[in-house]
């Protein structure tokens, strides 16, 4: 398990400038020996020429370099499991898939967090992204600062990942059982809601069915492109991060039991209810106002509900919950108890709730964001026409 030699999977298909990029970045990043095997991947295509003249000319010269190309289109979701299999064989694997870019560290992190983790049944997989943004509600994000390198999530990474035989092998198990995850409302709507194509919303869910978490960097050691492709219509660095540089000499992990910093699938910090000194299973925590629908007893949220207010706080300090943590006074966010009714009547400053999320907005590029979504609602609503149009 975790051996010296955990192999390095990149998964491709048919973006060669991407391809590029990320293995120029593989290849001025650090690494103990030169025993490291570079596996790339290639998904079958109508036209992989270029992309196979990349991964066959380079150069690797940190141990042995496989190009495999795949004799059938398997498609993203097949591809994945196709490589994270190659954990079993391995003991351990880091896959990557052809539109990130890494830290120098990348390895390092990923071979320390593989060891730190052995043994520790409630980590589900390694990320060497570090989110700043929820996906769910495109606010900006921070997992708190706890003093540790690491932060947990239940979450899974695509990223850039790793998965020791054990872990990946614990979600295989649950995956062949095919299980039904479109009525589990434990599930976010939006993760639901992803095509059959993705195999993330598989392994998110597994996460949150098995209480597992995967272990997140403080510090991103790898970075999305997000670089047009079959999943994605245009290029964005809405999911860009800062990597780590700095040369780490040891990493300090946390074991979940001492971290203030372990998150749901919502991104909702989960060690708030010790903080709150109630029962985990009776409050839920919906800072971002995503979690549309609860039962449970008290609810923190920065909606105004009609609920006997226990607690209010501010929305000052960043990131969120460190207003619970700090106590910060205020009244943007609200502990309620749901058992008793209370009409609440509290104005929101739409000003002051927008700029903690966005720092400044220029006014002409305000009009400038206006003119393009209009322009491209306009494209797609013609699109939608011309489609019908054709049909008939």
């Amino acid at each position: 398990m975790n051996k010296i030699n955990t192999p390095i999977v990149v998964v491709a298909y048919n973006r060669p400038r991407s391809l590029i990029r990320l293995l120029n970045s593989l290849k001025k990043a650090d690494y103990p020996n030169d025993d490291i095997d570079l596996i790339i991947s290639i998904d079958k295509g109508d036209d992989n020429t270029a992309v196979l003249g990349i991964a066959n000319n380079f150069k690797w010269g940190f141990g042995d370099k496989k190009v495999v190309h795949q004799s059938e289109n398997l498609g993203l979701r097949a591809h994945i499991l196709t490589c994270g299999n190659l954990s079993v064989e391995y003991g351990s694997v880091i896959v990557l898939e052809d539109d990130l870019y890494v830290s120098p560290n990348f390895y390092k992190y990923a071979i320390d967090s593989l060891r730190f983790s052995e043994g520790k049944k409630y980590i589900g997989g390694i990320s060497l992204y570090n989110h700043q943004l929820n996906v769910h509600t495109r606010d900006n994000f921070e997992a708190l600062d706890d003093g540790y390198d690491n932060w947990y999530f239940q979450f899974a990474s695509s990223w850039g990942q790793a998965w020791s035989s054990n872990q990946w092998s614990g979600f295989m198990e649950w995956y062949k059982s095919k299980p039904e995850i479109d009525k589990n409302k434990n599930i976010p709507t939006y993760v639901r809601s992803w095509s059959e194509k993705s195999w993330l919303k598989y392994n998110i869910s597994y996460l949150i069915e098995k209480d597992l978490y995967f272990l997140y960097p403080k510090v991103s050691l790898s970075t999305n492109f997000s670089d047009a492709g079959t999943h994605v219509g245009n290029d964005s660095t809405l999911y860009q991060v800062p990597l780590e540089y700095n040369r780490i000499n040891k990493y300090c992990f946390s074991d979940i039991q001492n971290s203030n910093s372990v998150y749901d699938a919502f991104y909702e910090n989960k060690k708030i209810a010790k903080k709150l000194e109630l029962p985990q299973s009776e409050l839920c925590v919906d800072l971002f106002g995503n979690k549309k629908e609860t039962e449970n007893i008290f609810l923190l949220t920065s909606d105004v509900l009609d609920f006997k207010i226990i607690s209010s706080y501010g929305k000052s300090l960043k990131p969120i919950d460190a207003n619970i943590f700090e106590e910060i006074e205020g009244d943007e966010l609200f502990l309620y108890d749901t058992r008793i009714l209370q009409i609440n009547k509290i104005n929101k400053n739409f000003k002051r709730t927008l700029f903690y999320n966005i720092k400044h907005i220029d006014f002409k590029d305000a009009l400038s964001f206006v003119r393009l979504e209009l322009i491209r609602k306009a494209k797609s609503g013609l699109s939608k026409v011309l489609k019908k149009m054709k049909r008939h």
